[in-house]
């Protein structure tokens, strides 16, 4: 049988995933704010509002890319292959959209929000994973996109 993933690291995932976790945890415990990337974006551009302050969400913005950055430097570069400059910042955009649209994202919803058992949260990703969903197998289907 064939592996689905053969580049899958589980470990680092796990890693990856319980430090996320941690992140989350810190930000809701310690300034009892949702660890959501797109709102924490919003606010530090001034797109959005909250309780939040802009200096608390830009440092949480630039510690995004920095956090890879350090990252890639403790264990060594990683290479992404992605269509273009324009397909990038075009998906981007629309994700920016989508997540004013649904009040959230994968971070604010499917971390935090499934973690504290809220029920728009919880509804809003089974709606982002069932479009993933079909958004591969429509992809596949059509030849866009590899088994």
């Amino acid at each position: 049988m064939e592996a689905l993933f053969p580049q899958a690291e589980p470990l680092q995932g796990l890693i990856g995933g319980l430090l996320i976790g941690v992140a989350a945890a810190i930000m809701l415990l310690g300034l009892g704010r949702i660890a959501g990337v797109s709102g924490m974006t919003a606010r530090a551009t001034g797109i959005g509002g909250g309780a939040t302050s802009r200096l608390v969400a830009a440092a949480f913005v630039i510690g995004l890319p920095l956090g890879a950055w350090i990252a890639a430097q403790c264990i060594g570069p990683m290479h992404i292959d992605f269509p273009s400059w324009p397909a990038l910042i075009s998906g981007g955009l629309l994700v920016g959209f989508g997540t004013r649209m649904g009040s959230g994202c994968t971070s604010g919803h499917g971390v935090c929000g499934i973690s504290r058992l809220s029920r728009r949260s919880i509804v809003a990703t089974m709606l982002f994973m069932a479009s993933g969903f079909a958004t591969v197998a429509i992809m596949r289907a059509i030849g866009l996109l590899g088994v």
